[in-house]
């Protein structure tokens, strides 16, 4: 069967870049996308799967986001591929002209639905009505190719949450993968891994003033932004007056970061209701204690007290916890590689291909 697998861009790493290289890989599927940042993908070491670019799009928002929908509505490849795949916020565009397919949804966009009063407040005065008219106008065009999407896989319980409240569709969840056969426990270092996307929903911010009152703690962050995504000065205010103990390296190659998962004290992450978030995975399969918010998808794969802590998205409860957490981070470790193993790759890629074999069956 000739699979093909729609992606937004191939830009900044992410989960959700690496879910949709994993994925290809593992089914001999091409990937079809807008941008494609080769460096990335050689960072993440998929250069043998195959890439098809529809063309760039324009490195301003929401233009490119509008740039992308069009790409993506406007192509056709319905003659060359047996079955589809979507992923990301505007690949299922492609939807009325691509069947079968299937939308693996990492979250209905999030500044359409529930957090368009946050993205809202975060525009200047000036650029307040324009995102407004954007969001009025694309979200009805996305709900409408939404509704050619044959089948919905969430990429968690909180996505499928999302799914039930906003699209009014049922989905199954699988969760994303990570293989843990690449992380181990090489020591407990001197310092703290955080990685993310420079977003302000990521709340970084929080962690850095965090170990501007911890001066004994060093905290090393992994994380870029795309071109054309809306963080650019977010991730422009982080990266001023950092304190001396926080290093922003940007984004590294992927046996960088796997070495830093592998030799961190412990990982930290603060993002605001977190689709599903794997990076606390891959800190847990080097057997390393996970500081998270309690909110989102991080209540599906931590376990308080066991692999990690939860925390309030205070400065203050940073503090305290990093504290508790580093007097003995080696305590939470059989834990944390037993939790990992449940989100293992091979567990991902059997639950899709038993999704595929059933849905394929249904449309004969």
């Amino acid at each position: 069967m000739r699979i093909a697998i729609f992606h937004d861009y191939i830009g900044a790493i992410g989960g959700g870049e690496k879910l949709v290289l994993t994925l290809a890989r593992g089914l001999g599927a091409d990937v079809i996308t807008t941008d494609v940042d080769a460096d990335s993908i050689k960072k993440m070491r998929f250069e043998d799967v195959r890439i098809i670019s529809l063309g760039g799009t324009i490195k301003l928002p929401p233009l490119k986001q509008i740039a992308a929908s069009l790409r993506f509505a406007l192509c056709d490849f319905s003659k060359d591929y047996d079955f589809f795949i979507f992923s990301g916020n505007w690949a299922h565009f492609a939807a009325k002209k691509h069947k079968p397919n299937l939308l693996y949804c990492h979250t209905p966009v999030r500044a359409f639905y529930d957090l368009y009063g946050v993205f809202l407040s975060r525009q200047p005065v000036y650029t307040r009505m324009l995102f407004r008219i954007w969001v009025g106008l694309h979200r009805p065009f996305y709900e409408y190719y939404m509704n050619h999407v044959d089948h919905i896989v969430a990429n968690s319980k909180n996505t499928q949450q999302r799914i039930k409240k906003y699209q009014k569709r049922d989905a199954e969840v699988i969760y994303p993968p990570v293989d843990t056969s690449r992380y181990e426990c090489k020591e407990y270092g001197d310092f703290w891994l955080s990685v993310n996307r420079l977003y302000p929903e990521k709340r970084v911010e929080l962690q850095i003033e965090a170990f501007r009152q911890l001066p004994e703690e060093k905290l090393v962050i992994v994380g870029s932004y795309a071109a054309g995504d809306h963080a650019s000065r977010y991730a422009e205010k982080i990266g001023q007056d950092l304190p001396e103990n926080v290093e922003l390296r940007g984004s590294v190659s992927e046996e960088a970061l796997i070495n830093l998962y592998c030799r961190c004290k412990g990982y930290i992450t603060t993002a605001m209701d977190e689709d599903f978030g794997m990076t606390p995975i891959e800190a847990m399969a080097a057997g390393k204690p996970v500081i998270a918010v309690r909110e989102g998808g991080y209540l599906e794969s931590i376990i308080d007290g066991k692999t990690g802590i939860f925390i309030r998205p205070t400065v203050q409860d940073i503090v305290k916890t990093i504290a508790t957490v580093a007097s003995d981070p080696e305590r939470y470790r059989l834990a944390c590689e037993a939790q990992a193993g449940r989100f293992d790759t091979g567990i991902f890629l059997d639950k899709i291909r038993s999704k595929l074999s059933l849905q394929v069956e249904r449309e004969i």
